[in-house]
């Protein structure tokens, strides 16, 4: 069954731009965004029955994740999960479940709790570059990136992250760039672009 996210561009690419506006990693208490608390980053976890990935692999960087799934918060931003945690990678419920056609969304921090995170060496991953996605109906997905992007968090790509597409898709988010230790955050996003292969 393919589902169509069009209408859900705008909220959702809102919700990101909240997300790029707060802190991805650090040990530093997330910088407020625009109209948001501090407490922001506190991730909302739900138990999901439906379809959802399960684990993301990207073996070039050695990065292997079970996946939470996360949804906004009640002031609107995209939770992420615990800094205190920072090798576990989110999927964002609101988008498509890897494998059916528009971008899938997965979450990660660059570092946290002293550590690195999951996404640390997200930027250097490369076009050509496998991801692999299992699902909790046993399907194993591989995904191949396009290319990848460093932007600055106040001009995220709303549109090229979350806008329709006719053929399955995955993004890779993380922080990146310098951490701006005023703001406790970090300047930029890296987000990696694949395409399913298999």
């Amino acid at each position: 069954m393919t589902r169509k996210y069009g209408q859900g561009v705008a909220l959702a690419g809102a919700l990101l731009l909240s997300l790029s506006l707060s802190a991805c990693g650090s040990d530093a208490p997330a910088a407020p965004a625009a109209q948001a608390p501090a407490s922001a980053a506190v991730p909302v976890t739900k138990p999901f029955t439906g379809l959802r990935p399960t684990s993301v692999e990207i073996p070039k960087i050695g990065a292997k994740s079970s996946l939470i799934t996360v949804l906004p918060n009640k002031d609107g931003q995209i939770s992420v999960p615990s800094v205190k945690n920072p090798m576990q990678a989110a999927w964002y419920r609101l988008s498509p479940v890897p494998g059916d056609v528009g971008p899938a969304i997965v979450l990660g921090h660059v570092d946290g709790n002293h550590k690195p995170g999951i996404f640390f060496k997200l930027k250097d991953v490369n076009p050509g570059d496998e991801v692999d996605i299992e699902r909790s109906d046993g399907k194993k997905l591989k995904f191949v990136v396009d290319h990848k992007d460093q932007v600055p968090k106040d001009t995220f790509p709303t549109q090229a992250v979350f806008g329709n597409t006719d053929k399955p898709q995955l993004r890779l988010i993380t922080c990146g760039g310098v951490f701006d230790h005023a703001e406790h955050s970090y300047q930029d996003n890296i987000v990696v672009y694949a395409n399913l292969v298999s």
